[in-house]
């Protein structure tokens, strides 16, 4: 399975850096990942839904670590790109 688009869509929010849309093997699209800036630097977080009693479950995620260090890559890849065309973007 192979990434085959990134879409960023940058926010300037303290935490929340941008929203991601990923395409797998141009036939799957999973929308709303988020990139997060966190205490140890910026990180993806999976689409998730909130529930009745307040938690958050995902909606989508990887089911092994390789998975998820490659979307994360390339989310971030991605970002990096995108905030560079936009200077009132900060990271």
């Amino acid at each position: 399975m192979e990434v085959t688009e990134v879409r960023v869509f940058p926010v300037n929010e303290e935490k929340l850096k941008a929203y991601v849309t990923i395409t797998f093997d141009d036939c799957f699209v999973v929308r709303d990942l988020k990139v997060i800036n966190g205490n140890d630097g910026l990180f993806v977080a999976m689409p998730s839904k909130k529930r009745k009693d307040g938690t958050f479950r995902d909606t989508a995620h990887p089911l092994n670590n390789r998975t998820r260090e490659v979307i994360e890559s390339k989310v971030l890849e991605e970002y990096k790109r995108e905030i560079g065309k936009d200077t009132s973007f900060t990271v």
